[in-house]
């Protein structure tokens, strides 16, 4: 057996019934899928099995391919995510370099998500807004990167066994952890294949959007003083010094007519940058509708992820997992 796609769930729900039937239109008979839910269904699909986990986080259920995969390569992948139908052949041709241990690939928004998933994943498609885009879109050449997240991440599973597997402690950012690690024993194990591409369902409604960006603020803050190797990075920091600028020096400026003039600079600096994300977003979006819709889910996301960055780094001293 060659491959064993890895998904985490806490029930068998709508997304894992769509996800499995893609992935099994793979026609190939190298590869395996192991479901981990809670609770096992009566639901049957070939090449997959059901592995019932009880009341535990991703983390600890993408552990648990330690001893239940036959692969030599575990793939990764969300239960509202599937791949795309070259999907494993692209890993064959990445895994002949016995000197990558892990590929990542990049997470494309369907085109059968609705309107407001679109907006939402437009966010992520320019790097003045999102800061990663080739984490959503094909972006760039293929290189070696440092972290990389589990929607999409395939790790031989020698490697994976050897580290133990994923820090139970964290959810989300058990991928973060895993991965530095990872480079700590292969400094250039991890590389990044824009043609690795999965397809992930994006959340609807800037609630929700933004609930699941603050946790990634939350753990990234946190991790930024804890694991500072890969997390204290400049671009990490930027939506937090927005923040600021935006409330202190919103003050400042009542009582300042110096300050007023930055404040409007900083402003105007800022709807420029909100432009070059437009044209980068309208590379990849073609609905005119979604583009400027999307303008305000990204100051709204930079705000909301600025404030949890701060609460992770300096206000939580203790981050545990939390399930979905």
């Amino acid at each position: 057996m060659r491959y064993s796609f890895i998904i985490p769930v806490k029930f068998v729900n709508d997304y894992v019934k769509e996800s499995i039937p893609k992935i099994l239109a793979i026609a190939r008979d190298d590869y395996e899928i192991i479901v981990y839910p809670d609770e096992t269904t009566s639901d049957v699909w070939p090449q997959t099995r059901q592995i019932a986990t009880g009341h535990v986080g991703p983390a600890a259920k993408r552990t648990k391919s330690i001893k239940d995969a036959k692969g030599d390569v575990l793939i990764f992948i969300d239960d509202d995510a599937y791949p795309r139908g070259d999907f494993l052949d692209i890993l064959d041709g990445d895994f002949k370099d016995e000197k990558v241990v892990a590929v990542g690939g990049p997470a494309v928004t369907p085109k059968s998500d609705g309107f407001w998933q679109k907006v939402s994943g437009a966010v992520f498609l320019s790097p003045l807004s999102g800061g990663a885009p080739e984490r959503y879109v094909p972006w760039g050449q293929k290189r070696n990167v440092s972290d990389w997240p589990s929607v999409n991440f395939s790790v031989r599973k020698s490697v994976f066994s050897e580290l133990g597997g994923f820090d139970s402690e964290f959810w989300p950012g058990e991928d973060t952890k895993l991965c530095l690690d990872l480079i700590k024993r292969y400094p250039a194990g991890i590389i990044y294949d824009p043609k690795l591409i999965a397809f992930h369902h994006r959340r609807a409604g800037l609630l929700n959007h933004l609930k699941q960006v603050g946790g990634y603020g939350l753990h990234r803050g946190f991790f930024a003083k804890k694991y500072p190797e890969t997390s204290c990075k400049l671009k990490y920091f930027i939506p937090s010094l927005f923040l600021l600028f935006v409330v202190i020096g919103g003050l400042l400026s009542i009582f300042s007519k110096t300050v007023l003039e930055l404040y409007l600079i900083g402003w105007g600096t800022y709807l420029l940058t909100l432009i070059k994300s437009v044209f980068d977003i309208g590379r990849y979006e073609k609905n005119l509708l979604v583009v400027p819709n999307a303008v305000y889910y990204i100051f709204f996301t930079h705000l909301f992820y600025g404030l949890m960055f701060i609460r992770g780094l300096l206000f939580t001293k203790d981050l545990k997992s939390k399930l979905r």
